[in-house]
């Protein structure tokens, strides 16, 4: 199981292979997060903030297991090494790339942190908070509005996750949390 530097090495060289300049290349990277994030026996979701000139700012998977914490979803790590690495909580013309749909948690962070553009691979038609159940990011009574595109790579996304579960099911990920 990589941990620690090693997870962002793996996940580093996956950037490194691709000249990124399309919205698929970003979400092949978020879905290389997301195999890692499984790999720590996490739900396999992961997160890449783009920055205008297409440089990745940051990138991660899902964590709430390994750090014992319920915010730590893929897009709020990303929107917390970002902020880091800005020095800014508010990271303006920037776009997320995530293999689901956010939560309304995510989605909420997203507008707080002024992101312009989401775009996500899978639904999540349980806890989806930007279209399927609420539509955080889009509603006028907020101080700011998302562009939001959805369904890139979505079989890829949608596939990890069923395998994800159905392994877990049937005893495949015994001995993880």
């Amino acid at each position: 199981m990589p941990t620690g530097s090693n997870v962002l090495r793996e996940a580093s060289s996956v950037t490194a292979s691709l000249s990124m300049n399309s919205p698929e290349q970003y979400m092949e990277v978020a879905l290389a997060e997301a195999r890692l994030a499984a790999e720590r026996g996490e739900v396999p979701i992961g997160a890449v903030l783009v920055g205008s000139g297409g440089e990745i700012i940051a990138r991660d998977g899902n964590r709430t297991i390994e750090l014992c914490d319920p915010g730590a979803h893929a897009e709020m790590l990303v929107l917390r090494q970002a902020g880091r690495l800005r020095g800014n909580y508010r990271l303006p013309d920037t776009t997320l790339y995530v293999t689901l749909e956010p939560c309304v948690m995510c989605a909420g962070a997203l507008v707080h942190a002024r992101v312009s553009r989401l775009v996500y691979g899978a639904v999540d038609p349980k806890a989806g908070g930007v279209v399927s159940l609420f539509q955080v990011g889009q509603d006028t009574r907020l101080n700011h509005l998302l562009a939001v595109e959805g369904g890139l790579l979505a079989a890829e996304s949608g596939t990890l996750l069923k395998d994800f579960f159905r392994e877990r099911r049937t005893g495949a990920g015994e001995g993880k949390r």
